[in-house]
């Protein structure tokens, strides 16, 4: 999916100025060292602002895991909008932490429903 603005832009016009909505997120890794030392980490936060690509927008997530003796960095980007109804949305995330203390953790989530009150 190629997006109409640069990243460096953060998905927006430059000649745009409003701001584009975000999503709240939380969730919790996958089990790592099963055999050795058997424990995942939960993470939260919001996303970047919408970043427009063909039909739909994605949104950037840059955060920290708890900490465990050790805390692991997620970098992604959602997939495109998934419609929930009501005009409303979230979207999907898939990926894997950064390598700390040995090893990385995968993690699977949705982002919360943008504007949940309105």
């Amino acid at each position: 999916m190629k997006c109409m603005y640069d990243d460096y832009q953060h998905g927006k016009d430059p000649c745009h100025d409003e701001q584009e909505h975000v999503h709240e997120f939380l969730g919790s890794t996958k089990i790592a060292e099963k055999s050795t030392d058997l424990h995942n980490h939960r993470f939260a936060g919001v996303t970047g602002e919408a970043i427009y690509c063909g039909g739909s927008h994605v949104h950037k997530i840059r955060t920290t895991t708890d900490f465990y003796d050790h805390y692991h960095s997620i970098c992604t980007t959602t997939g495109p909008a998934v419609d929930v109804g009501n005009g409303k949305h979230v979207h999907l995330a898939k990926d894997t932490t950064t390598t700390n203390d040995g090893h990385a953790h995968d993690f699977i989530f949705a982002t919360l429903i943008e504007k949940p009150l309105i």
